[in-house]
């Protein structure tokens, strides 16, 4: 059976991230992990001059956001460079798919669909901070590369 969201309703729920406090964003989870077998979607909402995310790439699962509202500055391996509603982007997996994006604006939240593969074990690299992200079914780990062991 088909899932509706009425993501337009007043009885929308957002959620907040509530895990740092130098990112941020609000969600609505379209298609939740709960429900997914190999996809899922949010609605994503960036306060103005936030990122959702650090700069960071995938190495399992692949990442697709349509901008509907806003204006965001995209940092990627080649460059920086604005988006715009109608933009879409592909992140595939690997150090080629490395991102970030942005909110530009002083006032306006930045609004955007994400829509990713969703497979379990998934490890995110976070070039910036050298950390690694390994994720899984009530599973979350960071930790930094300089700690990795031989064992």
């Amino acid at each position: 059976m088909p899932i509706i969201r009425h993501t337009n309703s007043p009885d929308a729920v957002w959620t907040r991230r509530p895990d740092h406090e130098t990112y941020d964003f609000d969600k609505i989870e379209l298609i939740p992990r709960s429900e997914a077998k190999g996809c899922y979607a949010n609605l994503i909402k960036l306060p103005p001059k936030k990122a959702g995310f650090p700069y960071h790439y995938h190495t399992i699962n692949e990442e697709c956001f349509f901008i509907l509202n806003g204006r965001g500055l995209l940092r990627t391996p080649e460059d920086e460079q604005e988006v715009a509603a109608g933009d879409s982007i592909f992140f595939p997996t690997g150090e080629t798919g490395a991102h970030q994006l942005t909110n530009l604006s002083e006032t306006e939240p930045l609004l955007y669909l994400d829509f990713d593969t969703f497979h379990y074990p998934e490890v995110c690299f976070y070039p910036d901070t050298q950390k690694v992200g390994i994720f899984g079914e009530n599973m979350k780990q960071v930790y930094y590369l300089k700690d990795q062991t031989k064992y």
